[in-house]
Formats: C-alpha cells, sequence, structure tokens
C-alpha cells in the first residue's frame, strides 16, 4: 500500500525591506557628499548670507554682489571666513546623502519586489525619494540648524548673546539644546518637509532621464552609463528642482537664523513679502545655482561609480527596460 505524503503549501516568504539594505550605499553617499562639500563649501555660506539678509539688521554685512561678498569676507574675516561652518556642513551633508542613498535605494528595491515589476513609474520614484527625505530630514535637521548658525557668525556681530555664539559644532548642538530645547533643533522642519518635494522632483527626473536614455539606445537594464551621462543628468535634474522650490531654502535659512526670531512659516513668509516682495524669497538663487550644480555633479558620480554592482534595478538583470 503507497503511503500517502502530506504536501505543505510553499510558504511564501514576506517581502521585508530591511533585507534590500546594502551598506555601499550610504558609504557612496557620504563619500559623494563630504567630497562635494570641502570643494563647494564657500558657495554655499554665500547662499546663506544672502538668503537671511533682508536689510533690517545693521549689524549684518551686506553684500553688493557675489564678488564683493568674497573680497568683503576675505578682508573681514579672512580667508578661514568662507570656510565658517564648514565641520557641520560636512557632518550634514555626509550624512544626508548618505542616509538618502541608503534608504532611496532600498525602498526603491522593496518596491519592486512588492510589487513584482521590472521597472518602477515616475511615481514610484517621487514616492521612494520623498519617504527617503522625511526620514533623513527627522535625523540631520539637527546638523543644518548648527550649520547655518555657524555659517551667520559674522567678525562684526557684537551684540549676540553668549548662548547664540558658538566656538564649534558641539558647543553649538549643546548650546542649542541647552537654550531652545528640541523645538531649537529642529527649526526649519516644516520648510524642510516642503524641501522633500526638491528632492522627489530631482530623483524622479534623474531616474526618467537615465531610463528614456537607456530605452532609446536600447542598453541593458544593467548597463552603467559614462561620466557625462551622468554628470549631464545629474546637473538638469538638480537645476529643474531648484527653479521649482528655492523658496524654501529662504524660508528655512531665516527660521534657523540666530539673529531673529519667527513664531512660525507663516511669519517668515508675510514679513518677506511685505519687506522684499517676490525677490526677497529669491535672495541667494545665483550662489545656490553655482554651488548645486557641480556639488550634484561630484556627489551623483562618486555615487554612480561606487556603487557599480549593486543598482536596486538589477533585480531584474535579464530583462529590458519598458
Amino acid at each position: 500500500m503507497r503511503a500517502f505524503v502530506a504536501t505543505q503549501p510553499k510558504r511564501i516568504a514576506p517581502v521585508n525591506l530591511f533585507s534590500h539594505v546594502k551598506f555601499e550605499h550610504l558609504l557612496a553617499g557620504i563619500s559623494g557628499g563630504v567630497t562635494s562639500t570641502l570643494v563647494l563649501h564657500p558657495l554655499d555660506l554665500l547662499k546663506i548670507r544672502f538668503a537671511v539678509n533682508d536689510g533690517q539688521i545693521l549689524t549684518r554685512p551686506s553684500y553688493n554682489g557675489l564678488g564683493n561678498a568674497v573680497s568683503t569676507i576675505i578682508k573681514e574675516e579672512g580667508v578661514r571666513g568662507l570656510y565658517r561652518g564648514v565641520t557641520p556642513n560636512c557632518w550634514g551633508a555626509g550624512a544626508s546623502w548618505g542616509f538618502y542613498f541608503l534608504f532611496y535605494n532600498a525602498i526603491k528595491a522593496w518596491m519592486l519586489e512588492s510589487s513584482n515589476k521590472k521597472t518602477l513609474g515616475a511615481g514610484s520614484h517621487m514616492l521612494a525619494a520623498a519617504e527617503a527625505g522625511v526620514i533623513t530630514l527627522f535625523i540631520t535637521n539637527p546638523i543644518w540648524v548648527v550649520k547655518t548658525r555657524m555659517c551667520l557668525q559674522y567678525s562684526t556681530s557684537t551684540g549676540l548673546p553668549p548662548s547664540k555664539h558658538y566656538t564649534g559644532m558641539l558647543d553649538a548642538l549643546v548650546k542649542v539644546y541647552r537654550h531652545e530645547g528640541i523645538p531649537g533643533m529642529y527649526k526649519g522642519l516644516i520648510p524642510g518637509m516642503f524641501g522633500v518635494s526638491h528632492g522627489a522632483l530631482q530623483f524622479c527626473a534623474y531616474e526618467e532621464m537615465k531610463k528614456k536614455y537607456i530605452s532609446y539606445y536600447q542598453l541593458p537594464v544593467d548597463d552603467k552609463l559614462g561620466t557625462m551621462q551622468y554628470l549631464s543628468f545629474a546637473a538638469l535634474s538638480k537645476l529643474f528642482a531648484a527653479s521649482v522650490t528655492y523658496p524654501y531654502q529662504v524660508i528655512r535659512a531665516r527660521l534657523q537664523d540666530q539673529y531673529k526670531e519667527y513664531s512660525g512659516v507663516s511669519e517668515v513668509i508675510k514679513r518677506t513679502w511685505r519687506y522684499e516682495g517676490v525677490r526677497g524669497f529669491y535672495k541667494g538663487l545665483p550662489a545656490y545655482f553655482l554651488h548645486v550644480t557641480p556639488n550634484i555633479c561630484i556627489v551623483f558620480l562618486i555615487y554612480e561609480k561606487l556603487t557599480v554592482s549593486s543598482e536596486p534595478e538589477n533585480i531584474f538583470p535579464e530583462d529590458d527596460v519598458l
């Protein structure tokens, strides 16, 4: 008599987001973020100083343009003045890009496996970028508060209380927490949330340009593009996102400014509009464009070159892009 063997239904393992975490994305993002910051920090400092200058604080230096700003800072503060805040900026940029790429690629890979699709559409790329941006923002916002304040420590500033004068990054973190608490550490968080749309638009445009390029030239889905393609797609996607979302940068910087107090985002918007008009929301834009274009090229180039074999879309390397 043949023995009856009961067969168990095949179990399908649940899709686990954490199984898609690859730390090479974290390391690549940190490398790109720190490298670009060390090279381009002076332009970031100029952008912040232009963005917060509403002309209402007499002790704040006034600049007539980028060239005048550079010469004035060097004259009054020395070359070191151009690198005020570089330490928290390196920490912030490294952590932000590292965590952003880590979470973004893990979420993207999880979406692909969950949906059993070959590639993701524009909406999915935007959603993955937005989710990664929110998580990263909560982790790094205190560092950005410190970076902004240290960039705004002018040599001519003598009216600040000791609680708002900082000798370094750690001193700033301690003083902000001690005198302003958790709310002080998270100033600018709400406009930073609006800034998530910047990252979402940027990554969506970047991914779509890559996908269209690969599809047009009928390349394998896991094919690594050339340096010029990466640089072009990174620069164009960044300029597109920046041109749409820049006002949030001004609002965020003003909320984090230690020289002025605002009750919230709405007050910043009202006062900026009342005293400066539309132009007030775009102060520092030339310096910002000069900073972010090479910045994003450096970050993306280093990232793409350090993650040659770890792209999430390599889950289906045998299939062509649709």
